[in-house]
């Protein structure tokens, strides 16, 4: 298997990480990596916040929260064992949405071909990441922050734009084992 083909399959969600930091240089080498995506007309409809402060995560997550346990009261009623172990998390991590990781990366972005484009960059993100021995994951809860003007203008948020991360990475002591997947539907004509 050559490298590339190893690093797809090897990419995890990971929610558990190191306290040590990322060095900057290799945050650097993801956002370029992410910046190198394809891109509708190649419009390169995004930006990137890259979020390292400790209390401006801290905020992040206190936002967050109590919107993503409204959008959990669906899966309680259609799932209700997948909604408690969740709600688990919710009780026993300090940050359940962020989880603690070093870096929080927020893929931004605007125009007709954001919505195709900027999830190819999320995705190289997470291939990088993975690629320099670091774990990510994309955290959907994590962009229910928008209703936060504080956020909004920290962010540098602006009519138009949309979050597409948040991608959370850092160091982690063990990648989890692959989840089962189901065999790919192909069709041949």
């Amino acid at each position: 298997m050559n490298d590339t083909l190893r690093v797809i399959a090897e990419r995890r969600a990971v929610r558990s990480y190191e306290p040590r930091q990322v060095p900057k240089n290799v945050i650097k080498k993801i956002i370029n990596a992410a910046n190198q995506a394809p891109s509708g007309m190649n419009s390169q409809p995004w930006r990137f916040v890259v979020v390292t402060d400790k209390k401006f995560q801290k905020k992040l997550t206190e936002t967050a929260i109590p919107k993503s346990k409204k959008v959990l009261q669906s899966l309680k009623k259609t799932n209700p064992e997948r909604y408690d172990t969740i709600m688990k998390r919710y009780d026993e991590l300090e940050d359940p949405i962020y989880y603690s990781a070093p870096v929080i990366i927020f893929v931004i972005g605007t125009g007709s071909f954001a919505d195709l484009s900027c999830p190819l960059a999320c995705q190289n993100i997470m291939l990088a990441a993975r690629s320099l021995g670091l774990g990510s994951c994309w955290i959907h809860f994590g962009s229910l922050v928008t209703h936060n003007n504080q956020i909004k203008k920290r962010l540098g948020l602006v009519k138009g734009e949309k979050i597409f991360g948040p991608i959370i990475l850092g160091y982690t002591m063990k990648f989890p084992k692959p989840p089962p997947k189901k065999k790919p539907r192909v069709e041949w004509i």
